[in-house]
């Protein structure tokens, strides 16, 4: 494995932001959209009222000539009958008394009650009727991870973007990364940085999830720094939201060791691909801190901290004569 040495200047801290911001992010335009009605589907349940004709309403009747609410969620109590309802079947068809099996499956509440309106009108003079969706049983999406209520979130009228799906779970718990939301579509996964979307001008509302997909919100466990060497304490750090600067890393480990690090040689270790990219930042240089702020750090990135030449020297002896130093100081010390 081949390395590269790159001294941390502020012509590469720009460089590096640069290339940042042209990175090419994966495509998530079929994730894209504007949000569409509510379309009827196998398991809902359709409450229709036909007025001056209470005998038709769904309070007296249901789709197989059943008990209301026979074959409702599961979640239902059994000693407390939901509102009675037309339940669509597997087909996408509801029985309705003189109209007879009707389609709904694939149609909007309106059209619904325009097209059962229609055949009605064929028994009835001018009938008034009103058609809704009494129970959203037919799409689902599930969201996992890091929310505080991860589970099942039922498709309703009321859109469901990316947003109102992690919002209904409770939203994301403080351990979450925002940067590393994950949404399966049809097998394929698609990432989703929502800070970056919104630093774009993209409205992660326009996200439109579908039937089916599942979305997880990664842990921020899963994208760390590694702090070593010459530092106060040695610790692995989690990004913030898929950001972190070599400035903020030390600072979080307590910053350079006073008595044994030398601020001249602050390395970054990078994997890219198959080879390592060392950056070196000379601590003791004019804008040192201010490079160290600009740096931006990658997961799986290695900051490491490197000991002064003294502080070398001094292990070297007490790995070869153990208790040597110590017995030399204490000679050369002041008598008692």
């Amino acid at each position: 494995m081949n390395a590269v040495l790159k001294p941390i200047t502020p012509q590469l801290v720009k460089m590096e932001r640069d290339l940042r911001e042209k990175q090419v992010s994966q495509d998530i335009s079929a994730l894209l959209g504007k949000p569409a009605p509510y379309t009827i589907d196998s398991g809902d349940v359709l409450s229709v009222v036909v007025w001056d004709h209470p005998e038709l309403s769904s309070s007296a009747t249901t789709a197989a000539g059943i008990p209301a609410g026979t074959g409702s969620d599961a979640s239902t109590s059994a000693t407390t009958a939901p509102p009675a309802g037309f339940i669509v079947d597997h087909e996408g068809m509801i029985q309705f008394p003189y109209a007879g099996p009707i389609k709904v499956a694939g149609l909007t509440q309106d059209q619904a009650r325009n097209l059962l309106t229609s055949k009605l009108s064929k028994y009835l003079r001018q009938p008034k009727v009103t058609l809704r969706v009494q129970s959203y049983r037919s799409k689902r999406v599930y969201v996992d991870g890091e929310v505080k209520n991860p589970g099942l979130q039922a498709i309703n009228d009321i859109p469901m973007t990316l947003v109102e799906a992690i919002n209904r779970a409770g939203g994301v718990l403080p351990t979450g990364d925002q940067s590393q939301v994950v949404v399966n579509r049809n097998g394929v996964n698609y990432h989703v940085n929502l800070p970056q979307l919104v630093q774009r001008g993209v409205n992660p509302g326009s996200i439109i999830l579908a039937n089916g997909d599942v979305v997880r919100v990664r842990s921020r466990d899963e994208s760390k720094v590694f702090v070593s060497g010459e530092v106060v304490s040695p610790r692995a750090l989690p990004m913030y939201n898929g950001r972190l600067t070599l400035n903020e890393a030390l600072g979080e480990s307590g910053g350079i060791n006073p008595t044994s690090g030398d601020g001249s040689q602050i390395y970054v270790i990078r994997k890219n691909g198959t080879d390592q990219v060392v950056y070196q930042l000379d601590g003791r240089s004019p804008g040192a801190l201010a490079m160290a702020e600009g740096f931006e750090l990658s997961p799986k990135d290695v900051v490491y901290v490197a000991a002064t030449p003294l502080a070398n020297w001094h292990r070297a002896i007490s790995l070869i004569l153990p208790g040597a130093l110590s017995s030399a100081v204490g000679a050369v010390g002041p008598a008692r």
